[in-house]
């Protein structure tokens, strides 16, 4: 069976240069937010649901926490083995799949790292593999693009040039995916990668969660976690609680 996209471009160092713009201070700034938020004591055990190459997991180890980290990229894993201490902890692993039951206080899941699959059911299944993981009244922060944004902003065409790579990207929208195509030239070879993302609303959302055992407590619109607006927010942040079922 050949490989899914994001098994691809996942263990691509460019997408890593692509993204380069997401930075530690980004993601340390919404960590901050988070823990403000939802105040976890010292040693909670937090699941980091495709931690790429460790920069959440890392920064929230360091405040103190029990952190594992999950990724499918085996680039990614191996990159983040270096910072691994006896609080911090990273395995190749697909998030469909079950890791540990009732274990985890926190299960994060951050930088639009959802969406991936073909069918609901895998989606589905995903977020039931998320509740399963969680202590009772555990919590699942969900961090997602405002769908209804991208799509009212959606760029056809753009070409971005970092690091002396001009990333050639074109976007359409599919049978209710945002379909990017990334064509570029680095070190005499022509490169050619794709991403397929689910545009889901805030009700997809809303349905998904609560079919899958969780209750949503709040939700916001940006790493600073102010209200979620439809129109204008970046982001759609989810605060869930595991619910009984």
């Amino acid at each position: 069976m050949p490989d899914k996209w994001y098994q691809n471009w996942f263990n691509s160092p460019y997408y890593h240069i692509l993204y380069n713009q997401h930075n530690n201070a980004e993601a340390e700034f919404f960590i901050d937010n988070l823990c403000l938020l939802l105040n976890p004591g010292k040693g909670t055990r937090i699941l980091d649901i495709a931690s790429g190459r460790g920069r959440h997991s890392v920064y929230l180890n360091k405040k103190g926490f029990d952190v594992t980290g999950i990724d499918l990229s085996r680039a990614n894993i191996e990159f983040s083995k270096q910072f691994e201490n006896e609080h911090l902890h990273f395995y190749i692993h697909d998030m469909r799949q079950l890791m540990n039951i009732n274990y985890f206080d926190i299960a994060l899941n951050l930088f639009t790292s959802f969406g991936y699959f073909e069918t609901e059911k895998d989606h589905v299944n995903a977020l039931r593999s998320f509740r399963k993981s969680l202590k009772a009244g555990g919590t699942l922060v969900l961090d997602y693009f405002n769908s209804k944004k991208i799509l009212h902003q959606l760029k056809k065409e753009e070409t971005k040039v970092i690091e002396g790579i001009a990333f050639n990207i074109t976007k359409k929208v599919e049978k209710g995916k945002i379909i990017k195509s990334i064509d570029f030239e680095a070190n005499n070879h022509n490169y050619h990668y794709q991403e397929e993302v689910q545009a889901f609303s805030f009700s997809d959302f809303e349905r998904l969660l609560t079919l899958s055992g969780f209750k949503i407590v709040n939700f916001f619109g940006d790493y600073a976690l102010r209200p979620f607006d439809e129109d204008n927010s970046d982001r759609l942040i989810f605060i869930c609680q595991k619910a009984d079922v």
